[in-house]
């Protein structure tokens, strides 16, 4: 493991204390219990750092720094709902980051850094491998203590940072919970799910009972249900066994939709997150706000605009040689691909790098395209109207067209007060007509909203795609994408090792498009993202075969059998960094069969 100057040690801790905060209104002092709890974390980072370094030693046995750690890791979830919403970025990148080497920006540059946090620390204290990593575990267990230490010092003294809204931190939590905690994301090694997610609800508890704020509110409710979830975690330990729809319907969604009810409406995270704060249930279509991802805004778009970019988006004549449209490569009847490895070129017989993900929503994202290179969904059309090999063409070049047509004037006049026929207007509407697809209406959200029922195997699935298959750590749920949660203003590219065909077609071969690495965002150009490709939602993936950028996967079996041999590493391939874990998941073919039961039942084309 590389590790950085101790100058930038300094640089990055004292950024992330004083401004990675996006509801940052001044310092003063919080309620009591968050106190108490910064202090015992402080009291078990102590204790685990002895631990570490008598372990190093051998005068401890691994289970003993174990049971450290994971005390650590509890008095944390305690605190985290507050700490984790108010100081994200520090959170995130000292106190809880993923194990994954990531890029860290300053300035204009970029370095590529390695993992810190107690997420590293469960999977290396918990592998086979503990006892010779011995170095690696002080390194990192040092570098998690000297920086909540000094954040510790820095809020002992200045007091805390605190917004405006005291239930957000908790309504924010429990999407954390829920689409990081059980799913196994949160603790790679341990998989102590169930216990950390006990010490959540505890934590809450002690919150909302100590701070005379929440008096004005209905918490004997949320006392009961905190109490019963946890009884509930305390009896169902088992990370495989574990049901994540009983714990979502009993417990998650309740007390999300009670503490919506009491302050959840401010607009603290307006300009942080994607997430919509008026939200009552994860599965319903205003989970997220489409508005956060586009430069269109809410109060500009209407129907006629999407109408707009509808006759847009079907147009062959606005591309060079009037031949294609965006509805080539996106055909609705397919759920917007178009079944084809590699979507065509406009030159005959030839075809573009990769084939086209379904546009259903396609909006929910922070970054485009496989190779993530556009940051805008309107970027993302600028990309595909100067391409090549695509529309070929330009913005004045399809402006000059637009205006030739007495039907788009008429059009744009009723879309728009000043009827401007512009590069603006243009992005708008067709932002418009792809931001309404939206697909949240299928047999399993209606489930989840107890609207409906579904087949035991598509539970079973569910559970299977939620914990033992680990889908749903790179596939966040509710929108089974890499858009990363509970702040849904990011997204995460894999490295998984795709071969040239199916597993069961030898020789297997790796896939020469190298993905990320190559994109035009120079300062991502790092080794990590060699094979690195979007991970994009698996929503309607019933429909949208071939799978995966190159389209080399035909069914939903052969996918499942790639990742049930633990993707290209797993196979044999040599790897940089791949970032899906390389061991076999060991799924039966009946549990195979049952997480493709829940994946069509992800099926909704509602909107066309």
């Amino acid at each position: 493991m590389k590790f950085y100057p101790l100058i930038l040690i300094f640089l990055f801790i004292g950024f992330a204390i004083m401004s990675f905060n996006p509801v940052y209104k001044g310092v003063e002092n919080e309620n009591n219990v968050v106190n108490k709890g910064l202090a015992d974390f402080k009291t078990k980072l102590d204790q685990l750092k002895s631990d570490v370094y008598q372990f190093s030693e051998e005068k401890i046995p691994l289970e003993q720094l174990q049971e450290s750690l994971k005390n650590t890791r509890n008095s944390f979830k305690e605190i985290e709902f507050y700490i984790a919403y108010h100081y994200p970025e520090f959170t995130k990148t000292h106190l809880n980051a993923a194990p994954l080497f990531h890029i860290e920006a300053a300035g204009t540059s970029a370095y590529t850094l390695p993992p810190e946090g107690l997420q590293v620390l469960d999977e290396l204290i918990f592998s086979d491998e503990a006892a010779e990593e011995k170095e690696k575990i002080k390194a990192i267990t040092d570098f998690l203590y000297n920086s909540y230490a000094s954040f510790y010092l820095s809020s002992v003294k200045n007091g805390l940072s605190k917004g405006n809204n005291k239930t957000l931190p908790l309504r924010i939590e429990l999407i954390r919970m829920y689409s990081l905690g059980v799913t196994g994301f949160d603790t790679p090694g341990s998989l102590n799910v169930s216990e950390e997610a006990k010490h959540v609800f505890s934590g809450m508890k002690k919150y909302i009972n100590d701070d005379p704020y929440f008096k004005n509110y209905n918490i004997q409710k949320a006392n009961a249900i905190l109490t019963d979830g946890i009884g509930y975690l305390s009896k169902n330990t088992d990370f495989e066994t574990f049901d994540r729809i009983e714990f979502y319907k009993k417990y998650i969604q309740p007390l999300y939709e009670e503490f919506g009810k009491w302050d959840g409406r401010s607009d603290d995270l307006k300009e942080f997150s994607g997430w919509n704060v008026n939200n009552k249930n994860f599965f319903s279509s205003d989970f997220l706000d489409p508005y956060f991802y586009t430069l269109l805004k809410k109060e500009e778009d209407n129907a006629d605009l999407r109408a707009l970019g509808k006759e847009i988006f079907y147009d062959q004549n606005l591309s060079d040689n009037g031949k294609m449209s965006c509805a080539t490569c996106h055909l609705p009847e397919n759920a917007f691909t178009d079944l084809k490895s590699k979507s065509p070129s406009n030159v005959e017989g030839k075809t573009v790098l990769r084939n086209s993900p379904s546009l259903y929503n396609a909006v929910f994202a922070k970054r485009f395209f496989y190779d993530l290179r556009a940051f805008y969904l309107e970027q993302q059309a600028e990309h595909v109207i100067y391409n090549e090999d695509e529309f070929n063409t330009s913005y004045e070049s399809i402006i000059k067209k637009l205006k030739t047509k007495p039907e788009y004037k008429k059009a744009f006049k009723t879309a728009f007060k000043n009827g401007n026929i512009s590069k603006e207007n243009f992005s708008k509407a067709l932002s418009s007509y792809v931001a309404s697809l939206y697909s949240y209406e299928s047999d399993f959200d209606k489930f989840m909203r107890n609207e409906k029922e579904i087949s035991v195997d598509a539970k079973k699935g569910f559970n299977l795609f939620m914990g033992k298959a680990n889908c749903a750590t790179c596939h966040f749920a509710p929108n089974f994408s890499g858009l990363v949660p509970p702040f849904f203003n990011e997204n995460e590219s894999e490295v998984l090792g795709i071969p040239t065909k199916p597993i069961n077609q030898k020789p297997i071969e790796l896939d020469a498009d190298k993905g990320r690495i190559n994109s035009p965002v120079k300062k991502e150009n790092s080794w990590i993202y060699e094979n690195s490709f979007k991970t994009v939602t698996v929503r309607n993936i019933a429909l949208t075969k071939p799978y995966f950028h190159n389209g080399a996967f035909n069914t939903l079996e052969e996918v499942m059998d790639f990742y049930n041999e633990g993707g290209g590493e797993g196979l044999g391939l040599k790897m940089k960094n791949q970032t899906l874990a390389p061991d076999k998941l060991n799924l039966t073919q009946p549990e195979i069969k049952q997480i493709i039961a829940f994946l069509n039942a992800l099926t909704d084309v509602s909107k066309r």
